[in-house]
């Protein structure tokens, strides 16, 4: 007797409409491949962001625009991301003006303030996402180690500890901080 079987169900594969249509209710969602997915954020998350974000905000050139972690930026492999902060050339906006719509490419900068329970390979997927879609910096915040890891390429990494600084570079040239102020 020969037995029937059934196709695995084939799981959904959301759009960008499926996620503006996330409710507002206080998470931070990212479409990757396919999925959506949660980002974890908590207190701690939120305030570093926001002192990063006013701090950078203060030395911002005219040639830059600054993002919140609610904007999401369409990389080259169709994931939308939400970095916790981002920095972009006014040049590579249309007609210099941020879109209503999400953003095509990565930000010039893209800031991640990292959770204890992020997953690394997920976090080096970011990365190599952020350089292909046209990002130059990425900065990955890990407030457990008073860290950061500043990219220039997908593979080419600082390592910033509590005591050092950390220089906003070409983007940024006003910008610089003490490590472990981000944290405190």
């Amino acid at each position: 007797m020969a037995t029937v079987r059934e196709k695995p169900k084939r799981k959904r594969r959301y759009t960008e409409q499926d996620l503006l249509q996330m409710p507002d209710d206080g998470r931070k969602y990212e479409l990757v491949n396919g999925r959506i997915q949660v980002v974890p954020t908590g207190g701690r998350h939120g305030w570093i962001g926001y002192k990063l974000s006013g701090e950078t905000y203060a030395v911002l050139p005219k040639t830059l625009r600054a993002f919140d972690s609610s904007t999401g930026f369409r990389m080259k492999r169709g994931n939308i991301r939400s970095p916790d902060l981002a920095l972009m050339d006014v040049s590579r906006l249309p007609q210099g003006e941020p879109p209503v719509d999400f953003i095509d490419g990565a930000p010039d900068l893209a800031v991640e303030v990292v959770s204890p329970s992020e997953n690394q390979k997920d976090l080096a997927q970011k990365v190599v996402e952020y350089f292909e879609s046209g990002a130059r910096e990425v900065w990955l915040l890990f407030p457990e180690r008073k860290q950061v890891y500043r990219y220039t390429a997908p593979l080419e990494v600082e390592v910033l500890r509590e005591d050092d600084i950390l220089t906003g570079g070409e983007l940024l040239p006003e910008f610089k901080v003490r490590v472990g102020e981000l944290f405190e």
